[in-house]
């Protein structure tokens, strides 16, 4: 399927360097996502025929796909009466449009006499790290019942309590090191691990960045890198 990319001059990329793009199911109708393109993003959507987007958390350009294997494969393209947005007909690999592995990211139905949301089974997330897993895990759980939910708990008694376990962790997996036994440096490595998942989640920023920070530093002395964090 091929393009006209003339239709990059009528977006009016003025009033925001991100389109909200909606992917639609191009047989059913069914909406089963938002997300956000910038100019790139919609240049490489309209030349590979492949639905490309920018990811606010995580700064950069993703291929919807890369990691699971869920590509969507363009179909049609639209942009609305403002040439502010965009809205994609696609055909979705695997029929698994949300990481959460299920076919569409509207999957929370507010009921409109309890105004709980009732959500839909998941499909697969086996395409995704565990760590991205885990992640959006977490923030899925930010408003659920605390007396269900741990991390609905910890983000209930508020950001003290969320640094604290941090901390507590961190003394738990310096023990563990310290005590010299693998399978107990294992297991508190995990918890540490978990809550600075948590406290990330608290702040809302993705653990992606933290692996981008750490590509940049790869190569690079560690003496260089503090020096040139001093120099600012």
């Amino acid at each position: 399927m091929s393009f006209d990319s003339s239709v990059l001059k009528t977006v009016d990329w003025g009033k925001s360097p991100l389109l909200p793009a909606i992917a639609q199911d191009f047989v059913t109708g069914e909406v089963l996502m938002l997300a956000y393109m910038n100019q790139k993003a919609l240049e490489l959507s309209i030349e590979t025929g492949l639905a490309h987007y920018y990811s606010r958390s995580r700064e950069k350009l993703w291929k919807k796909g890369e990691s699971s294997g869920h590509f969507q494969h363009i179909k049609e393209i639209y942009l609305d009466c403002d040439s502010d947005s965009v809205l994609l007909k696609i055909e979705q690999d695997g029929g698994v449009a949300c990481h959460t592995g299920r076919k569409s990211c509207f999957y929370q139905k507010i009921d409109s006499n309890s105004c709980e949301t009732i959500c839909e089974p998941v499909k697969d997330i086996s395409g995704y790290s565990i760590g991205d897993k885990v992640y959006h895990a977490i923030l899925e759980r930010k408003h659920a019942d605390p007396k269900e939910s741990y991390v609905a708990s910890l983000f209930y008694k508020g950001e003290n309590a969320i640094l604290k376990k941090v901390v507590e962790e961190a003394g738990e997996f310096c023990f563990a090191i310290k005590d010299g036994d693998k399978k107990e440096i294992v297991y508190e490595a995990a918890d540490l691990v978990f809550h600075a998942l948590v406290a990330l989640g608290h702040k809302n920023i993705n653990p992606d960045l933290i692996s981008q920070e750490l590509e940049k530093r790869f190569g690079t002395s560690g003496i260089a890198e503090k020096q040139s964090r001093n120099d600012h």
